[in-house]
């Protein structure tokens, strides 16, 4: 695993956000799946099986959507925990009176096997993980040669206007910082994907109150910001933050980051004696007929 990781970030706060309880799908989470769920149409390839990560996170409505596009499509889901797994479960489990239920392709409920699936589906997820480059190789592995991953994640100008109230205060950053996107393709590259696209928008929520704001980032994540308040505030600064808030316009950007990359076809390494295991040499063979 690589020692890559988005800036100051912590890996002790991520692993506290994987273990937190699952909950509703985020709405901001939902809409960034439906526009991206969009872009399919731009991808030709129809996959066989395919992967969605961490759904309850990323969007179980778009789980759906993405079993209407693929009616005939096997589907592994892989979420961080036993917990989280059961409640993706009893989500995505169609009522006993619909024809989906007995006619569809159930959904594996576990991690696909290394080159088991065409799609890899990860939404909202990059931008929260600890060692991103490691869990960019692990897509790698489950994907087929020629086959692709699309993702999604949060960008450097994503709440920029509570970052600019929080250093007016004096207090560290509210979150820790986003990875922009020519990175995010410099390390597709380097785990070993091809032609990765990147692009980014930025999307604006306004709220009637503070409690309302808080709220919504609450259900978006964690300040995972190595360098945060080292321990829990009290009801005075909870008091100034809302005053705080109340003086300010109640609004918020997002900057997220779209991306897809393909798995290229194995290039043998070039020596003057070049040693192949079976497994290799049919793969090898294979490439050659297609």
């Amino acid at each position: 695993m690589t020692t890559q990781r988005p800036p100051t970030i912590d890996p002790q706060a991520v692993r506290r956000w994987q273990q937190m309880p699952a909950g509703p799908s985020p709405w901001l989470h939902e809409e960034v799946a439906r526009r991206m769920e969009e872009r399919l149409e731009w991808i030709k390839l129809k996959p066989e099986n395919w992967a969605h990560w961490e759904p309850v996170r990323g969007g179980l409505q778009a789980h759906a959507l993405l079993n209407r596009r693929y009616p005939d499509a096997g589907c592994f889901v892989v979420e961080a925990d036993k917990a989280r797994t059961a409640y993706a479960a009893k989500k995505m489990a169609s009522p006993w009176w619909q024809p989906s239920r007995w006619t569809g392709t159930a959904p594996r409920f576990e991690a696909p096997t290394d080159g088991a699936v065409q799609m890899l589906w990860a939404n909202m997820a990059l931008h929260m993980a600890a060692d991103p480059q490691g869990l960019m190789a692990q897509w790698h592995r489950a994907l087929a040669v020629d086959g692709f991953v699309m993702f999604s994640c949060l960008g450097p100008d994503t709440l920029q206007e509570l970052r600019g109230l929080y250093q007016s205060l004096g207090w560290p950053a509210p979150s820790h910082e986003f990875t922009d996107m020519h990175d995010w393709g410099d390390m597709l590259v380097a785990t070993g994907f091809a032609e990765p696209v990147m692009d980014m928008e930025r999307i604006t929520l306004t709220f009637e109150t503070p409690q309302r704001l808080l709220e919504e980032l609450r259900g978006l994540g964690r300040n995972l910001n190595s360098q945060r308040f080292p321990a829990m505030r009290g009801r005075q600064w909870h008091g100034q933050l809302h005053q705080a808030l109340a003086g300010a316009p109640l609004r918020l950007t997002f900057e997220v980051i779209y991306g897809h990359a393909f798995k290229p076809r194995p290039r043998l390494p070039i020596r003057p004696e070049t040693v192949l295991s079976l497994a290799e040499m049919r793969e090898t063979l294979n490439q050659r007929k297609r």
